[in-house]
């Protein structure tokens, strides 16, 4: 299902405050990333998938200074996504992910786009990933063929990535000019 197909049941409010769910959060990946793909048109990652853990992984550095004792600084974040769930032949997340070209790609090879927001303030952030397949199918006879992907942060650090339905969304920076701001300019 394309990013655009799931929010048409939506309305983030960036006001919103309130309990949060792992319902509410949309992971969606670009199954295109050599074409210049809309982020409107970016696959959700959710048929047959069972859970997301979105990880932000600190990278620490400890030194002992004189007099001032142990210190750890802060020198970066690696951020993933581990997705788990069933095999579902024909979801076109899956399918790109699970493709030849991804399972055994390296490199740039298996790099694509990513957005990640809650579904209730449309708040979260957008970058790129390198894609990581640890199981393309595996259980017992007669259950559902389980499959383990991670995705993670590949290059720069992630931008801040609001979702706005809009007609003309951009391709880079992921907001753009709402239906309703548009008719209250005319």
């Amino acid at each position: 299902m394309k990013l655009n197909e799931l929010m048409q049941g939506y309305k983030p409010d960036p006001a919103y405050v309130g309990w949060v769910t792992n319902d509410d959060y949309v992971f969606a990946i670009d199954t295109a990333p050599d074409k210049s793909t809309a982020v409107s048109d970016y696959e959700v990652v959710e048929m047959g998938i069972t859970g997301l853990d979105a990880q932000l992984n600190p990278v620490t550095q400890d030194k002992q200074y004189i007099r001032a004792g142990q210190t750890t600084m802060k020198t970066g974040t690696q951020r993933s996504f581990k997705v788990a769930g069933d095999r579902y032949i024909g979801d076109p997340a899956q399918d790109y992910c699970l493709s030849h070209k991804s399972k055994y790609g390296t490199g740039n090879g298996v790099v694509t786009n990513y957005v990640y927001f809650n579904i209730l303030n449309g708040k979260g952030e957008k970058g790129q990933v390198s894609i990581v397949v640890n199981s393309d199918g595996s259980g017992n006879a007669g259950e559902s063929s389980a499959i383990d992907i991670e995705f993670k942060k590949i290059g720069a650090m992630p931008v801040e990535y609001t979702y706005e339905s809009t007609a003309t969304e951009e391709t880079e920076g992921g907001t753009g000019t709402s239906e309703e701001e548009e008719s209250n300019a005319g």
